[in-house]
């Protein structure tokens, strides 16, 4: 069974819970977008992804990306449908008019993500860092850089890379060796090793646009003496670039998806921005990721959903217990799986998630829009405060509950789960390593409460409690600010608090997030009196019973942390 979007649901969450076409239309950038235009691209996305980049899902991890003396081939099928993925615009769904992109929302850029994730997580790695790449150029490059690379990349044409890590740096960037050395034609000559760069190369795309973090002959030691290169691996002139891939990584997961170790040879290369200010200029391409990678997580959790719903309603098995009508026979073949009550509290703790978090991430995506274009200056602060604390809060927690959420689907299917037929353990397999890349969620949790919330004492946390409070009945959020103000404290003590408690402290925040969405959701659903509302009520009764006891557990255990 192939993953399918389900536009009906995702149209509830955006048109009838968010209200995202009133939110969007006090924005000059989307002044002649409405609901229908949303709806209709929202359409037409899910008809590529369903035909075009779902059938591939199996073929990429049987075959799996392939290389030869340094080349990487993808599996059969990738190339065409990339092609067609640009050419038809989607590449540059979001990207601006003058770039060569279709000017719209990053609201349905990233809905589009998530579905191409659930359909097809390798192949989608390839597209994955094309909108922050475009994003770090047109904010940070000059404009000889600009004029070589970014309508390619806001099209889709040329592919990107970003190349962070090396052999003895991962998490800690300061580490980082790749050395850059002038040149006589003002460029710079690259020497080092990158690994764990996905898509750095292949036959998607005739180019590709290598992002890389670099040391200066005079740069200090640590994050500060980064800077930022681009490197093409084919240059105007159609000469190759002294770039080199060694090996693609065997991988757990994400078999279609080349993960290269790959060589810089004094290959030349532009500075993107000013010297010392690497990291800087990448983290707009990095935050732009995170939000993406929740979204995979959101994606992947309902690709395992709709596979292990689909085989609960035919599968049978054993009788199940009736809370009523006990005289009736159970049938011949014993009783659908659906029907047993552990089964259904599977299946509906996934459900809540899903939907929940789209709330969440949705809103997130529609506060990017908001900070880029909206005229009023304290609402773009408000829509940056906003992407600042919930977007490693959400790359966490979606993620987290990808990998656990697709195990538990897998469950559903008993023995059948476990072998590759039903297609259940490839979903697994592939969401293990959102919870790694673009900075694990341990280092999310501690962006969170160290870096973002100690940095300004809680300020902008309750900033973000108000305004979620004030659309919600949140008596919890007094306890999250009170807990907050409490660990503040005691960390000038011992500063090892924060980060000793931070993944529970972000998982609270998370919880009272999903609290938000369904108290939005269900506002909404008891106003259809249809069967949507019914549904949504079973799964708002899931969350309180079966997610929500998470929220004092780990209060409590932050009240306790000394």
């Amino acid at each position: 069974m192939d993953y399918r979007p389900d536009e009906q649901s995702i149209g509830f969450v955006l048109m009838d819970v968010l209200q995202a076409d009133r939110q969007l239309a006090g924005l000059r950038a989307f002044a002649d977008q409405d609901a229908d235009l949303m709806r209709q691209v929202l359409g037409e996305a899910a008809i590529f992804v369903r035909d075009r980049v779902a059938p591939l899902q199996r073929v990429g991890d049987t075959e799996g990306a392939r290389f030869a003396g340094g080349r990487v081939l993808a599996p059969t099928g990738f190339r065409a449908a990339y092609q067609d993925f640009w050419q038809g615009g989607w590449a540059g769904l979001s990207s601006a008019t003058e770039d060569g992109g279709q000017g719209l929302p990053e609201l349905l850029n990233q809905v589009l993500y998530e579905w191409l994730s659930a359909a097809n997580h390798a192949w989608t790695m390839a597209p994955g860092l094309l909108h922050g790449a475009y994003e770090c150029l047109k904010h940070h490059a000059q404009p000889q850089v600009q004029a070589q690379f970014l309508r390619r990349l806001a099209t889709g044409e040329w592919l990107a890379t970003m190349c962070l890590t090396e052999p003895h740096a991962g998490s800690d960037l300061g580490l980082v060796r790749t050395r850059a050395t002038p040149l006589a034609d003002g460029r710079y000559g690259l020497e080092g090793t990158k690994i764990f760069i996905s898509g750095g190369e292949h036959d998607l795309s005739d180019n590709i646009v290598h992002l890389v973090l670099a040391r200066l002959p005079d740069a200090p030691a640590g994050p500060k003496g980064l800077s930022l290169f681009v490197v093409p691996k084919v240059h105007a002139d159609g000469s190759r670039s002294a770039v080199v891939c060694e090996r693609i990584e065997e991988k757990m997961g994400l078999h279609g998806s080349p993960t290269c170790v790959m060589r810089f040879d004094g290959a030349a290369a532009w500075l993107v921005g000013a010297p010392g200010r690497g990291l800087a200029a990448m983290f707009v391409m990095m935050n732009a990721a995170r939000l993406h990678v929740a979204l995979q997580g959101i994606g992947l959790l309902d690709a395992a959903w709709q596979k292990a719903q689909a085989y609960a309603t035919e599968r049978r098995q054993m009788r199940a217990p009736r809370s009523s009508g006990g005289g009736v026979p159970p049938p011949a073949g014993g009783s659908l799986i659906i029907e047993h009550p552990a089964v259904q509290r599977l299946l509906d703790v996934q459900r809540v998630w899903i939907d929940g978090m789209r709330v969440v991430a949705y809103q997130t995506a529609i506060e990017l829009d908001m900070a880029r274009h909206h005229p009023d200056d304290s609402r773009r602060a408000q829509a940056q405060l906003w992407c600042g604390l919930l977007t490693p809060v959400l790359k966490a927690a979606c993620t987290d509950q990808a990998f656990e959420g697709a195990s538990a689907c897998l469950q559903v299917f008993g023995g059948h789960g476990y072998v590759r037929e039903w297609g259940v353990e490839q979903i697994l397999r592939d969401a293990r390593v959102t919870k790694i890349y673009e900075g694990t969620n341990e280092i999310q949790a501690i962006d969170l409460l160290v870096r973002k919330i100690a940095a300004d004492q809680g300020q902008g946390l309750r900033a973000l409690l108000a305004r979620l409070s004030a659309q919600a009945d949140l008596p919890q959020a007094g306890d999250m600010a009170q807990v907050t103000d409490r660990l503040l404290a005691d960390s000038a003590a011992n500063p090892a608090l924060l980060p000793t408690v931070a993944t529970d402290y972000l998982r609270c925040l998370a919880l009272l997030a999903l609290d938000w969405a369904w108290q939005r959701t269900m506002a909404v659903a008891k106003q259809g009196g249809s069967a949507r509302d019914a549904e949504c009520q079973r799964l708002h009764n899931a969350f309180r019973a079966w997610v929500w006891p998470e929220f004092p557990m780990r209060l409590s255990m932050l009240r306790d942390a000394r």
